[in-house]
């Protein structure tokens, strides 16, 4: 069966799952006759408690509509993903730790970078409106559900943006390899972290506008690392410094 562009469609037992504990419209969900026992039984009880239309379908009609392939039984139409403005997560935020993404093109980074991102605490993550992926079914999934969790802002210019963030108190820090070692810089700041795109790395305008550059060292062969690699270490070096006693 030919696969059809359902750009509403978030598959997977907990990535539907998280849809349910973060509040977030659910329009429809789709079940595979047969799949009706464990995560797959909570999740329909949710639905009915939450009056949600369920429909069961063949597995093949889950196959057709699943960005990923790995449904696991379950699908839910959602409503279009809202983004914020950015002067909206500032005014939303308390502990100004933002992640900033300068052109990231590879859903699957993007999901991560999310993942990551809810986990240490970012109170937002701020993605440019062009030239960038954005949040689809596949970024939905690979991110475990966690774009349902956090507030995402899109913009037209990213060096722009920092200059408001700069505005609003934070430090501007990107990942750079021409940057000190992560581990000896003191990230416990009102911070923004800036990761570039896959290859091409921190834009100039944007790598000139930051207050400083980080770098993560490596100690084999390879001279870097996966976008969303790289982001999850400088995110937990960010977030432990921030929580030592």
């Amino acid at each position: 069966m030919e696969k059809q562009d359902y750009t509403d469609i978030v598959v997977g037992r907990q990535p539907v799952m998280e849809l349910f504990r973060s509040g977030q419209a659910i329009n429809q969900l789709f079940v595979a006759s047969g799949s009706r026992h464990g995560s797959v039984r909570k999740i329909l009880q949710l639905a009915k408690d939450s009056n949600i239309p369920v429909k069961t379908v063949r597995p093949s009609f889950l196959d057709s509509i699943s960005p990923t392939g790995n449904h696991q039984g379950i699908a839910a139409r959602v409503a279009p993903v809202s983004y914020l403005e950015l002067y909206d997560l500032l005014a939303m935020d308390k502990s100004k730790f933002f992640l900033v993404l300068a052109g990231i093109q590879d859903p699957h980074n993007l999901g991560s970078l999310i993942r990551s991102a809810e986990v240490c605490g970012v109170s937002g993550v701020i993605i440019p409106k062009h030239r960038a992926a954005s949040i689809t079914p596949v970024v939905a999934k690979v991110s475990a559900g966690a774009v349902a969790h956090m507030p995402i802002a899109r913009v037209t210019n990213v060096t722009s943006a920092l200059e408001e963030l700069k505005r609003a108190g934070c430090w501007i820090v990107g990942a750079d390899m021409d940057g000190e070692v992560c581990y000896q810089q003191n990230l416990n700041l009102p911070i923004a972290l800036v990761i570039g795109g896959e290859g091409s790395g921190l834009p100039r305008l944007v790598k000139e506008t930051c207050d400083f550059l980080v770098r993560i060292p490596l100690y084999g062969s390879i001279s870097s690392l996966n976008a969303a690699v790289a982001g999850g270490i400088l995110l937990y070096e960010i977030a432990k410094q921030r929580h030592q006693q």
